[in-house]
Formats: structure tokens, sequence, C-alpha cells
């Protein structure tokens, strides 16, 4: 997410960077909780196993990764690295969908909520995510200032935490194939 984040308002206003963060905030959080709403509702009217939802889940996360990790040996074309000036639109696309809010981040969600079917649970499920949200508004506020370390940092973290996240992705997908077998 401070990928995305500061390739757009890198050298920008700061009031126009932060009323940025806000609004991909609010955005994602919104977003977030009409997909827990209507991703639990489309899982029980369509009948869609737990098992499923987590192998799309984990296809995804492992389709993405991969690209991520893909992306970092491509050079990018001299007129692709000229920056469009920041625009509040942008808060919504590209921060919001698809950096902070993620299809498997999604269905993250989605499966965390249909395995807990209590109340109580729900509200640790909502409370979590609104503790990262606030988490990615908290760095994407003080994003100007640490943004020297963080230029030295994000790529060797990228690298890493791509291969980690296609590996979870893997994971997800051999778990969820492990369940579809033992309900057979």
């Amino acid at each position: 997410m401070l990928g995305p984040f500061t390739r757009i308002t890198l050298g920008e206003d700061p009031k126009l960077t932060r009323q940025i963060a806000l609004r991909a905030t609010l955005f994602s959080s919104l977003a977030l909780l009409l997909a827990a709403f209507v991703g639990e509702t489309v899982l029980t009217k369509f009948g869609i196993p737990l098992p499923i939802l987590s192998m799309s889940g984990g296809i995804i996360l492992f389709m993405v990764a991969l690209l991520n990790i893909i992306h970092q040996f491509i050079i990018p074309d001299k007129q692709e690295a000229q920056k469009a000036p920041a625009t509040l639109k942008m808060a919504m696309t590209p921060l919001a969908f698809p950096s902070i809010v993620t299809p498997y981040g999604i269905a993250a969600v989605i499966v965390f909520l249909a395995l807990t079917p209590e109340l109580n649970g729900k509200l640790i499920v909502g409370a979590i995510v609104i503790v990262i949200m606030l988490i990615n508004l908290f760095f994407m506020l003080i994003n100007r200032y640490i943004y020297k370390v963080l230029a030295l940092a994000l790529p060797i973290l990228g690298a890493i935490l791509g291969v980690v996240q296609v590996a979870l992705g893997l994971m997800i997908i051999y778990n969820a194939i492990r369940n579809l077998l033992q309900l057979q």
C-alpha cells in the first residue's frame, strides 16, 4: 500500500496527501464492510463451500504475488516513469482499489466471517479490519517523514514478502484441496 501511496503523493501538498490518505482509508473500509455483507450472503445463497472460497482466495493471492515478483524484473518505460499529478480521485483508484483492498483481502474477510457464526466473532473480525485500516492510515500520514528510510527498505521487504505471499497462496490452495477431499 505504501508503494502506490508514495508514487501518487510524492512531492505533493501535505493537505492533499492527508485528504487522499483519509479518503482511501474511508473508501477501503466501506468496501470491506460491503464485501463482508454481500460476500457472506452470496456464500449462503449459492451454497459455495468455504474450501472453494479459500482456494479462490489462494489462487488470487498466488497470482498477484507472482505478478509482483515478476514485475520487479521489468525495466520501466521512460514514459511510464512520468508521474501524473495527484488528485482526490486517486484515493479510490489506484489506492483504495486494488492497493489497500485487494481481492484476496476481500476473500479473507469473507472466509473469516463465514467461519465465525456468532456475533461476537464477527465483531472481533470487524475490529481487526478497523485496526488494520487505522495502521494503514497512520503510515500514509507519516509517509513523508519516513520515506527516505522506506525507499531503502521497501524493495527488499517487498521481495521477501512477495515470496512469502506466493508460498502463502500455495499453502491456502493446498489446504483448500485437502479440505475438499475430506468433505467427500
